[in-house]
């Protein structure tokens, strides 16, 4: 456990942070998961509707810093990908 006074704050941070984080890479996964789902089930206009949203939530979510700008770079690569090839 800390000791120090700014150890203490710092830890205190960290806790608010990571909740945050907590929330924000939930809704990407959420996101993800509802243009999966809108792929395999529902019409193609839809499932961009839906991409449009993830691509909204992940563009955030590496602003935030909660995730990597590569690593949402990469997750809207591979939903454009999935729903391209659904649409054709």
């Amino acid at each position: 456990m800390a000791n120090h006074k700014s150890a203490l704050k710092r830890a205190r941070q960290n806790v608010v942070r990571r909740m945050r984080n907590k929330t924000v890479r939930s809704r990407v996964k959420s996101a993800v998961k509802n243009v999966r789902q809108t792929v395999t089930e529902e019409s193609p206009e839809k499932a961009v509707k839906e991409l449009d949203l993830a691509k909204s939530v992940i563009d955030k979510a590496a602003k935030k810093g909660a995730i990597h700008k590569r690593t949402a770079a990469r997750k809207i690569s591979r939903l454009s990908k999935i729903v391209n090839v659904a649409s054709s």
